[in-house]
This record gives structure tokens, sequence and C-alpha cells, in this order.
């Protein structure tokens, strides 16, 4: 694979443990249990491949609310592999410390974050981020930020699989940064 700097990038979007309320976290903190993962190449203009990582939780528990949002079950991401093994596995088979990388808003990212923070795992990525939600935005000139499928319907494009299923998410957010490619609007990295 022709790994030219700038020409792939990885589109990443999470899914984390959740419930209804704070309060009914029950102090449980929010941990990364799928990590969806599209790899974008912005010289061909297309979406190359889909991956997905289950991660199993440490510290939480899948709420019957997050099962209905996802559609993981505590069971599936027990099957999982642990976050610092996810966050290896970014590194060697999707060079995420080296390639850009761009998610839907910036949860993603801080998530990463805090979570890497947390549990003393190194940082998976490199500093080239791209917050795909602004640069739509702003390429089509929206006064008020999309939603992922808010953007899809306004680009006219479909919502291809399951909504807040990470992989599923993470390929149509691919979409949408070619959309902007397509504009001439994606931020040139080195």
């Amino acid at each position: 694979m022709d790994e030219r700097a700038g020409r792939y990038l990885n589109v990443v979007d999470v899914e984390a443990t959740c419930w209804p309320t704070r309060a009914e976290s029950g102090g449980q903190p929010n941990e990364i249990i799928e990590i969806g993962l599209c790899v974008v190449d912005l010289e061909a203009r297309e979406r190359t491949a889909k991956h997905r990582v289950l991660v199993r939780p440490a510290r939480s528990a899948v709420s019957a609310f997050c099962t209905e949002l996802t559609g993981l079950t505590q069971d599936e991401v027990d099957g999982g592999v642990p976050f610092a093994e996810a966050c290896a596995i970014l590194e060697r088979e999707h060079r995420s410390r080296t390639r850009a990388w761009a998610s839907w808003g910036d949860y993603d990212r801080k998530q990463f974050a805090a979570q890497c923070a947390r549990a003393g795992v190194r940082y998976p990525f490199g500093r080239r981020h791209t917050n795909a939600k602004a640069t739509y935005s702003q390429a089509h000139g929206l006064p008020k930020r999309l939603g992922m499928a808010g953007a899809l319907q306004h680009a006219g494009l479909p919502l291809e699989g399951r909504h807040h299923s990470g992989a599923d998410d993470a390929w149509n957010i691919g979409a949408l940064v070619l959309d902007v490619v397509r504009r001439g609007a994606w931020p040139e990295r080195a």
C-alpha cells in the first residue's frame, strides 16, 4: 500500500459505555467499547477499508440504554480486547501514530485522551486530527454544525448500516469527508 504522507486518512468513531443520565451511571466512567475505523484514500477519493475493534471495559458495564443505542451487549464486549491492546492494534495495524485522522466532532479525540490518561496507556494517534464536523459545516457554509445523520441527509448520502455502530459510523463519516474533499475544502496535511 502506498503510504505517501497525507494520502491515507483514518476516520475514527468510538462507542462508549453510556447511561440515560450521569446519575444513572452509578459513578462508572464512560469507557470505549468499540472503535470503528474507515480508511479514506484522499488521492483516489474513495473509502478503502472498514475495521472494527471491540474493547472490553475495565471499570464500567454496558447498560440496557447503551445496548439499545449501540446494539452492543456486555457479553459481546467481554469478548473484546483490553483498551491498551486496542490502542496497540491502532498503531500496529492502522498506522495511527503517523496517519492523519478525523472524527465527527471532538468527542472521540477527547475520549481517547481521557481514557489513555486514566489507564496510563500511550495515546495512539499523532497530532494531525481534523474535526470533520466543523470542516463539513465550514465547507457548506452552514451556520450550525450538523450531527452525522443530519449531514448525510444534507449531502444527499444514505446512512449505511446502523447509526451508533462505530464501524458503520466511521464508514459514513468517510463518505462525508469525501464530500468535503470533492469540494476542495479538506485541509491539506503533510
